[in-house]
This record gives structure tokens, C-alpha cells and sequence, in this order.
């Protein structure tokens, strides 16, 4: 069957010619918009785990942490290397020096072959950008930016707290250095019509990042999105609904870009709406269906300017 998008493990299977596995890790860091820098609360949709596992909060080193999970993956996967993913909150938000030690704990655990940093495009300086492209002369490093939307009035209904202006920048600086982009991006955020989300795939397209994790939008338990849809001022995108955008939103980007992620991941316990969200595969499969239907593979509307 024709290939309908360009998928990470695939790429880091080319790369390393064996099984990698991103290791989500939280390092304790916080975020400009939850300290008070920029905001309190973060955005509507985050948990106060700043999305992320809360390893830290339970005093699990960095280290640990990669042990452990590197236990696990070796076994259910075969993995042979690892990404050491710092997801929770925003990884450069925090000075240099602590970031580089950080970082080097991560790089120190055998097998580990390179760092994702999770970060906001607002909080990545160009010294820290500057260290990042020494560790990558030896390891694999990939930087990636919450951009959610590139409507800057979503991204202020979000409470966001930067601009599309800010992403665009922050890509430049990264990728003047040679350093990989991944931009994450959120469909059926409150507000946002399908044009404005397929014109988020346009602009990424003209971003030139390399790749984009795709999530849906789903409610978490304490949330000020949850308290929007208890109000009933927000609305869920249906299952089919998503995966038709999914589907349509692969095709207009460049056939080139690495897709890292198609869904989200919620935590059974903590999701409000809604309830398909947990089914993973079911999603990923309604995406191919929608896509095989309707004659489309990632790249097939590249170049559609409406």
C-alpha cells in the first residue's frame, strides 16, 4: 500500500537502522506562562503537570526515569536506542547552566542518542540555541515548539501568550543552526473554524519545519477548558470530524515533513471529553480510511493555495 505519510519511526529506523524510542521525561522546569512572567494557569487546556508525567514531583532523577522506561521499551518494543524526550512544561526555560546539566544527565545514560526538548517559541535564547548546536555535532537533537494555532486570536483565546510572529522567529533562529523543528499544533481548539486549522497546515508549510506532531483537542479535569464545556460554551470535535481534518491537514503539507504524532495521548483518568479520544487506534485507522477514501496521501495538496 502506498505510504500516506512520512512517520518518525520510520525516519529513526533510516537514521539508526534499528528501533528508537522517545522517553518522556520531566525535569522539574516550569513555564513563563504559569510563574507569573507572562501569566498564571498556563493554557486552557493544560494540566498542572504542565501535561506531563509528574516524575519529578515523586523525586524520580532524570536518570531514573530512563532507566526504568529504557526497561520497559527494550522489552515490548525491541528498542535499541533512545530519545530522551523533555516534555513536561517548557525545557529552555530555565538558565544555562542548569539546563546544561540537564541535558548532559540525559545524554550520559547509555543508549541515549539525542535529546526533544519541549519548549514554548518565546523562551529559547540564542545562547541556549548556541549550546544545543555543539551537542549535536554527536547526538541527535530536535527542538520542539508549541505553536497550537498560528491564528494569534486563538492563541489569545488560549491564553497562549505568544504570536504566530514569535513561532516564526524562534524556527529561523533554530533552523539557522542547523537544528531539526518539530511544531505541535492542536485541531478543535474553541473558536477555530476548519479553514483556520487547514490554514495552520499552510503556514507550517511555508515554515519549512521538518516535522509536526498533530493532537486533538480533548478536555482534562480541572482545566479552564473544562470548566468551558461544563458551561456548554465548548464543543468537542466529533470522531469523524478529526479524522477528516487529520487527513486533509497531512495533504497540504510538504511530503517531506516527518509527522511525529496523529493524536493525543490522554490519561484515562483525568479525561472529561471526549471519550474516543482514548481510542488511539481506532483513530489512527479512521485517518487512513479518510485518506484512502478520498484519494489522498501527506503532499497531495501541497501547492493548494485555497
Amino acid at each position: 500500500m502506498t505510504r500516506l505519510y512520512r512517520d518518525f519511526n520510520s525516519y529513526l529506523r533510516e537514521l539508526f537502522g534499528c528501533r528508537v524510542q522517545k522517553i518522556t521525561l520531566d525535569a522539574g522546569l516550569t513555564c513563563p506562562n504559569r510563574d507569573g512572567s507572562l501569566g498564571r494557569g498556563g493554557c486552557i487546556y493544560c494540566n498542572p503537570r504542565g501535561s506531563g508525567t509528574g516524575a519529578n514531583a515523586e523525586r524520580k532523577s532524570l536518570a531514573g526515569q530512563l532507566e526504568s522506561a529504557k526497561f520497559r521499551l527494550k522489552k515490548r518494543y525491541k528498542a535499541k536506542k533512545f530519545l530522551a524526550y523533555f516534555q513536561s512544561y517548557s525545557n529552555t526555560y530555565a538558565p544555562l547552566p542548569v539546563l546544561q546539566a540537564l541535558y548532559t544527565e540525559a545524554l550520559t545514560v547509555p543508549d541515549v542518542v539525542g535529546l526533544c526538548i519541549g519548549t514554548r517559541p518565546d523562551c529559547v535564547s540564542n545562547e541556549v540555541l548556541d549550546y544545543l548546536q555543539e551537542l549535536s555535532a554527536d547526538n541527535l537533537i530536535w527542538l520542539e515548539y508549541g505553536l497550537q494555532s498560528a491564528k494569534d486570536r486563538t492563541l489569545e483565546r488560549i491564553n497562549r501568550q505568544h504570536t504566530a510572529d514569535q513561532f516564526a522567529a524562534a524556527v529561523a533562529r533554530t533552523r539557522e543552526r542547523g537544528l531539526p523543528v518539530c511544531a505541535h499544533v492542536i485541531l478543535g481548539l474553541p473558536g477555530e473554524t476548519r479553514q483556520d486549522m487547514l490554514d495552520t497546515a499552510r503556514f507550517l508549510a511555508r515554515m519549512q519545519v521538518e516535522a509536526v506532531k498533530i493532537h486533538l483537542l480533548y478536555v482534562v479535569r480541572g482545566t479552564s477548558l473544562h470548566g468551558l464545556y461544563q458551561r456548554g460554551s465548548y464543543r468537542c470535535l466529533e470522531q469523524e470530524e478529526y479524522c477528516a481534518l487529520a487527513g486533509d491537514f497531512l495533504s497540504l503539507l510538504p511530503a517531506e515533513v516527518i509527522i511525529q504524532r496523529l493524536t493525543g495521548d490522554p490519561h484515562p483518568e483525568e479525561l472529561v471529553a471526549p471519550a474516543w479520544a482514548l481510542e488511539k487506534q481506532n483513530n489512527l485507522r479512521g485517518i487512513q480510511d479518510y485518506m484512502l477514501q478520498n484519494n489522498l496521501v501527506q503532499g497531495a495538496r501541497h501547492a493548494d493555495p485555497t
